[in-house]
Formats: structure tokens, C-alpha cells, sequence
């Protein structure tokens, strides 16, 4: 297993076909999979117009307002209609269903997970204390405001903006705020056993 560490800062921005906004990419397994080959993926994304949300067949999704106004999703058959507009709480559904996104006001940027049903479930948490993050084959943990200390095999600081991911795990840490109102973000990735 090998740790990756990334600067959000410097992830580079791809912009989106319908000219609505941008991805950056921090992570996607197995590595170098295209948009219809990864198992989980992991992005930052800019919204800065309203427009229908892209659509991906047999993929779970959890989405996170990280700055700005939020926009409000809404299906067509009216099962979701959810107003993404406070910071650092995960929404999770379905990505095939076919979204209409409204702005709430300015550009919004939101952090994405993306998992392919059936194979894997991630579970998304937003930390603001000294919290345990157990160990999982497959993660991501990401400093969203102030600095951290992660305990593992070794000992590791992330500032704001800063974090890493590994794969082919298992791995786990200890996560401890070393300023006020700090928060993280931990992405853990389980394998799903499939039913006989």
C-alpha cells in the first residue's frame, strides 16, 4: 500500500461539456480509469451555472457543498428535490437519476464521491474532533478548514486544503485538530460481498 498526498491548490480543472462549471479530479481507482471505468472516484467541482446534473448509470454518489450559495437538485419525478446549501453535510442518491441543478446564488463548489454499485460503498464523514477513522482497504481524507494530525503507521500533518488517499489498504488513522474550528473530511471505501 502506498499513500498518495495531494494539494487541492494544485489539482488541475477540466471544464465541463455543457460549459456549466469544472471537475478536478483528486483521485479515482483503479488508477488511470476513465469516467466509465473506475470502481471509486473522488472530485472538487465548480457549478457556476444552473443546467441538468450529469447523469452516471450504476453509480452511488454523496455530494458536499464545500463554498458558496448551494444549488437546489431536483428529479424530474419529484422523489428528490434537495437544497445542497449548507457546508460539510453529505447528501447521498443515485446517479442515474436525472437531476435538474439550480443555482441558490453565486458559483458553488462541492466535493463528489462516486462509487460503482454493487462492487463497493463509501461512507462519508466530516469531522470536527480528535476522531478515530478505522481502517479500510481504500480512502481519502482531505483537511477542510485548519490543520490535522493523522496517526497511522507514521505520524503526518495536513493543512487546509491539503490531503491523501491510498488504495489496496488496509489503513486507518487517528485524526486530532490542531486549531479551532477545524474539520476533515474522511472518504472510507468498503468492498461489498456479492450475494449468492
Amino acid at each position: 500500500m502506498r499513500i498518495h498526498r495531494f494539494d487541492t491548490a494544485a489539482l488541475a480543472a477540466t471544464p465541463w461539456k455543457n460549459g456549466g462549471g469544472t471537475t478536478r479530479e483528486i483521485a479515482a481507482w483503479p488508477e488511470g480509469a476513465g469516467i466509465d471505468g473506475f470502481d471509486w472516484r473522488v472530485s472538487i467541482a465548480t457549478i457556476d451555472q444552473a443546467g441538468p446534473f450529469s447523469s452516471f448509470a450504476g453509480v452511488d454518489r454523496v455530494i458536499m457543498l464545500l463554498d458558496g450559495s448551494g444549488v437546489r437538485l431536483r428529479s424530474g419525478d419529484g422523489r428528490i428535490d434537495h437544497r445542497l446549501d449548507r457546508p460539510h453535510a453529505p447528501f447521498a442518491f443515485a446517479g442515474d437519476v436525472a437531476l435538474d441543478c439550480e443555482l441558490l446564488g453565486g458559483t458553488s463548489t462541492d466535493f463528489n464521491v462516486m462509487t460503482r454499485r454493487g462492487r463497493l460503498r463509501a461512507e462519508v464523514r466530516v469531522l470536527a474532533g480528535d476522531s478515530p477513522v478505522g481502517a479500510a482497504p481504500a480512502g481519502l481524507l482531505l483537511a477542510l478548514r485548519g490543520r490535522w494530525q493523522l496517526q497511522g503507521d507514521d505520524t503526518t500533518t495536513l493543512e487546509p486544503g491539503a490531503g491523501l488517499w491510498w488504495a489496496q489498504g488496509p489503513a486507518g488513522w487517528h485524526a486530532t485538530p490542531l486549531d479551532a474550528e477545524a474539520a476533515l473530511v474522511a472518504v472510507r471505501f468498503e468492498a461489498l460481498t456479492p450475494s449468492t
